[in-house]
């Protein structure tokens, strides 16, 4: 029950968000819309080509021969394209990069051809309209992809129509109002659910006693005639316990059918709230753009004042940059200059340090021979005066 409310309340918010387009002001935008169009009517064009060559006879005359010649040798390329691309494939793998570099080439010839035969369709309007009126059948594949390029130009259109601005408020409104929407969703679908409970409840309730009133019918079939009073009694009381749960059931499926009523109501009146709020953006909408368009007007001729400035300064740049190109070439020859001189600086500063090096390994040497003849000395002179006291001694025994 909740899907086609969901679907009408979303349905009517997507034609308030959908306000008139201004038409395309700016020039970056025409130019981009215009080029799109020449490419769609280049594609349309050169789909074309085929059936105008398969028909070439019945429109010689209207053609022309220049025409005429450039869908002849654009013939012969197809032919020549597709005679090459079937004996690669039946041809073995030796001639594989012969034939590729061949393809490579005649691909670059077919292009050239389409591009030229294009010119020549697109330099006569008239011969245009008439071949576009022609009752062919594009192929397959040609149809699909420019009604795809289609469709991207009509949104590349829609997206530079649409400020960044907005389409942030058009999606935070529209995220705003999905939210409602789902939680009003979710308390009727909750309450909906409840009823369905309460109407199985009473439904299997009902249909417990049914089986009870039968076993009871069944059983009074068997029973003496003098139990029929007290069978009698006990299927009255059933039936009025069964009537009084049916009234309660019925009750409270009223309640939840208000409950659901008054739901709807405050929807209802969130959606007029927010018609309401979407009347006053819109108006304000209006007002920036029309501000937007006072300053692009500015601004275009800020940017014309600033085109002057920026020739000027142009000028200048050329002479000074001129200056610098042949400061760079002085500076080219001094750095060259400069690493010369570092070069033999660095040669001079190693061949130093070399004889540095020298010099301390020599005074270090030097140092240490003269310690070892000292210590030589004094052991030489150390074991004269032991040699000495001990021919003493040997005296003084005697």
């Amino acid at each position: 029950m909740a899907t086609p409310e969901k679907a009408m309340i979303t349905s009517n918010v997507m034609k308030m968000l959908g306000p008139p387009r201004l038409k395309p002001y700016s020039m970056e935008t025409e130019r981009i819309i215009s080029v799109l169009d020449e490419t769609i009517a280049k594609m349309e064009l050169s789909s074309l080509i085929p059936h105008i060559i398969d028909s070439l006879d019945r429109f010689a005359d209207m053609l022309g021969p220049e025409i005429t010649n450039s869908l002849t040798e654009h013939q012969k390329l197809s032919n020549e394209m597709e005679h090459l691309l079937a004996s690669s494939e039946e041809g073995d793998t030796m001639r594989a990069e012969e034939q590729r570099g061949c393809l490579c080439l005649l691909e670059q010839r077919l292009k050239c051809s389409v591009r030229n035969v294009l010119r020549l369709l697109l330099a006569n309007p008239s011969l245009c309209q008439a071949l576009k009126y022609e009752s062919w059948v594009r192929e397959s594949p040609a149809e699909v992809f420019i009604k795809a390029f289609g469709e991207f130009r009509d949104f590349m259109l829609e997206t530079l129509l649409t400020s960044p601005m907005e389409e942030e408020e058009k999606i935070q409104f529209m995220e705003d109002i999905s939210l409602r929407i789902r939680k009003n969703t979710e308390a009727i679908t909750a309450l909906q659910a409840e009823l369905a409970a309460a109407v199985r409840t009473r439904e299997e309730e009902i249909h417990k006693k049914d089986n009870v009133i039968k076993d009871l019918k069944t059983s009074m079939q068997d029973l003496a005639k003098d139990s029929k009073a007290s069978i009698q009694q006990i299927k009255q009381e059933g039936e009025k316990q069964q009537k009084e749960e049916l009234q309660a059931s019925q009750a409270r499926c009223a309640r939840l059918q208000q409950e659901i009523q008054q739901l709807r109501a405050q929807l209802n009146a969130l959606v007029l709230e927010h018609r309401a709020s979407e009347l006053a953006l819109r108006k304000r909408k209006c007002r920036v753009e029309m501000e937007i368009v006072n300053w692009i007007q500015k601004y275009d001729t800020d940017m014309g004042e600033k085109q002057a400035e920026y020739e000027e300064v142009h000028a200048a740049y050329a002479e000074e940059k001129a200056q610098l190109s042949l400061l760079m070439e002085k500076h080219a020859v001094l750095l060259q200059e400069y690493s010369q001189i570092e070069e033999e600086r660095r040669i001079r500063q190693e061949k130093e340090e070399q004889a540095l090096k020298e010099l301390t390994t020599r005074t270090l040497a030097a140092t240490r021979i003269q310690a070892f003849w000292r210590g030589y000395l004094v052991r030489s002179l150390f074991k004269s005066k032991m040699k000495k006291k001990k021919g003493k001694g040997r005296k003084a025994k005697k």
